[in-house]
């Protein structure tokens, strides 16, 4: 009887599947009935050679990050994710746009979103500054930091550990400085899961799951990690913006979609300032985005 061992995907190489299994890193190989796995996933495997395997089964997942694929479908870019820390900075120009999109994902799987404001040493900007207050009052965490001064970072250290994280964010923010200072042997540890695996040029794109040094993991997604809206549906949009939240079960009409309906009591706060006009507007912006929007 074939022994079953319990591994987590270190990263999805395309070819194969980096495991990790009692500290060390094994290429596996995928049953035909295992979905698309992703980096921070629990699987069952079995050993089929020296340092090789074969993924048997996917173990429940607690949370999960998608990204568009082909037509209508999603790839997996994260599994069992805790908090995703949504990476900003004053240059290049700030997309609220994207940093309400990734906030209502969370709200929807799970996860806790936290604002990471890099490159906070350079000069401020008032239009963010006021955007922030917004995002303060509705509870959501803030770090500044300076990755390129080490400013702030024992404090985003700190609420890493114990923690499965990401950091996403606009192309340009620092995300990968971020990285390099919180995993400072990071290019020490790609370049053995290379050479276990073998599949060194395929590691510089592939989503990666790294140990922290002060406990916890970080999953390091290269390039701009977007998160689409395929798989949230108009109301899951609605419900992922958390002041709204308070008010769509006083709507007069169940299907209300938060536009011109009549008896809207998310609108009716909008028009009485209860709730930000301009986080109101971008909701409709990214409603009028989704396929099934009409």
């Amino acid at each position: 009887m074939t022994t079953l061992l319990t591994g987590l995907v270190i990263s999805n190489l395309g070819k194969g599947v980096a495991v990790e299994y009692d500290n060390t890193v094994i290429l596996c190989q995928t049953l035909r009935k295992v979905p698309t796995l992703a980096a921070g996933d629990q699987v069952k495997f079995s050993i089929v050679a020296k340092e090789q395997g074969r993924i048997e089964s996917l173990l429940p997942r607690n949370s999960l990050l998608e990204r568009p694929s082909k037509g209508a479908k999603t790839r997996p870019v994260a599994a069992n994710i805790n908090q995703v820390f949504i990476v900003f900075a004053n240059e290049p120009y700030c997309d609220f746009l994207l940093i309400d999109q990734y906030l209502a994902i969370c709200e929807n799987r799970n996860i806790s979103p936290l604002l990471v404001y890099n490159k906070s040493d350079l000069a401020h900007s008032e239009t963010i500054e006021q955007e922030l207050l917004c995002y303060i009052d509705l509870g959501y965490p803030l770090f500044r930091v300076s990755a390129t001064q080490s400013q702030g970072l024992s404090a985003l250290k700190q609420a890493l550990t114990d923690k499965v994280s990401i950091l996403t964010g606009q192309s340009g923010v620092g995300k990968s400085s971020l990285t390099n200072s919180l995993i400072p042997d990071k290019e020490l540890k790609t370049n053995t899961v290379s050479e276990i695996t073998k599949h060194g040029r395929h590691t510089t794109t592939a989503a990666t799951l790294y140990h922290l040094p002060e406990g916890g993991d970080l999953i390091d997604s290269p390039g701009v990690a977007i998160f689409g809206l395929a798989g949230v549906s108009e109301n899951q949009l609605a419900q992922g913006y958390r002041e709204f939240q308070k008010y769509i079960d006083l709507c007069q009409f169940n299907d209300c979609r938060h536009l011109k309906d009549k008896g809207c009591a998310v609108r009716e706060a909008v028009e009485l300032g209860d709730i930000s006009h301009i986080r109101y507007q971008r909701f409709l912006k990214l409603r009028a985005k989704m396929p099934t929007s009409s």
